[in-house]
């Protein structure tokens, strides 16, 4: 998750619940976003969605884990909460707006079929459309669990490490992007999508 600065820094707490802390922290920030987008009309618009072309396997079972999603009110129902606003690249491009499932962080493990957020770029009238998933584990809980020698990877993809000290203020740890509801130039696992704009995220009220 590349997230900038968000005005969570002072959300310093012990380094197994620090992500937790910060992504709630985070949630705090944008509740008013998420309580203006509750609306029937988000099931209804999901705007072009180009599916990547020869998708590989991952792709495949990503999108079949994930389809109910489309529906973000059906997220919601299933406790998937608000972790950022729409993250947008340094220089071209965004990711989207990430919703968690807090239950699958520090467990240590990464699953094809259970990723850790869902990805939805805004669309107008207070809309979201599902575009990914990012995978997310903490170095410590990884090596904890799996031991040294052990990769981070998802159904053979391995996983970008991210070491702290950070920008985003949390321990070391390991994520991946899967574009499975948009197809990505940059490759269906790159970090930033130029097909995706946080050009029509709602403004906090």
């Amino acid at each position: 998750m590349k997230t900038g600065s968000i005005g969570c820094r002072n959300s310093r707490q012990r380094r197994g619940s620090a992500l937790t802390a910060h992504l709630l922290c985070v949630t705090a920030l944008a509740v008013s976003l998420v309580a203006s987008a509750m609306q029937p009309s988000m099931a209804d618009e999901h705007g072009p969605s180009h599916s990547p072309a020869n998708a590989s396997p991952l792709v495949q079972k990503v999108r079949e884990a994930t389809g109910r999603y489309k529906d973000i009110n059906t997220a919601l129902a299933e406790g998937w909460i608000q972790a950022t606003p729409c993250v947008s690249g340094p220089n071209d491009g965004a990711m989207g707006i990430h919703f968690l499932k807090p239950e699958r962080l520090h467990d240590g493990m990464l699953k094809a079929e259970e990723p850790e957020m869902l990805i939805y770029e805004p669309r107008t009238g207070g809309t979201f459309r599902l575009v990914a998933v990012e995978y997310l584990v903490l170095a410590s809980e990884w090596a904890a669990r799996n031991g040294p020698g052990v990769a981070p990877s998802v159904d053979g993809h391995l996983a970008n490490f991210v070491p702290e000290p950070n920008r985003y203020a949390l321990p070391a740890l390991y994520e991946m992007h899967v574009w499975a509801w948009e197809d990505n130039p940059n490759g269906s696992f790159a970090d930033w999508n130029s097909r995706v704009s946080c050009d029509r995220q709602a403004a906090p009220r």
